[in-house]
């Protein structure tokens, strides 16, 4: 299964883009980071919907989109580890997981997607939500294998 991680901005050298590589790096599955910058000056409501375009755009043909957003549903480890292995079991060959900018996702990509997640109620940083994702992924596939690394 490829997997591509789209989000808006550019992470700095940091905690949260180490994290994020320290956990891609365990993974079997291959994972892309596609950063997105929208530098033109506009209005909240058109540079959602600009955001929303290049996220897509980076999303390879055929893929399943994943949009990341706190209207989304929220699953336990083990559901979304479920999840992850439906569909690897249904042969998607490839996901995409959305990431907005600080103003979120605008509703047309929301409308999009196969399928929406949230972490949670708490509003989340955008650059840690990649950190929290590639956690996730890893979790999730040591929940599919068997391995310790989970503890319900």
């Amino acid at each position: 299964m490829n997997i591509v991680v789209a989000a808006v901005g550019r992470a700095k050298p940091g905690p949260e883009r180490d994290l994020f590589a320290a956990y891609i790096a365990r993974l079997p599955w291959r994972v892309d980071l596609k950063e997105i910058e929208i530098k033109k000056k506009t209005t909240v409501d058109a540079r959602r919907r600009l955001e929303a375009e290049a996220l897509l755009a980076a999303v390879p043909e055929g893929a399943t989109i994943v949009a990341l957003d706190e209207r989304g549903k929220s699953e336990t480890s083990e559901a979304f580890a479920k999840r992850l292995g439906r569909w690897r079991d249904d042969g998607v060959r490839g996901l995409a997981f959305l990431i907005g900018g600080a103003d979120g996702l605008d509703e047309s990509l929301r409308k999009r997607a196969d399928a929406t997640l949230s972490f949670g109620a708490l509003t989340w940083p955008h650059m840690l939500v990649r950190a929290l994702l590639a956690e996730q992924l890893y979790r999730a596939h040591t929940i599919l294998t068997g391995h310790p690394y989970h503890r319900a």
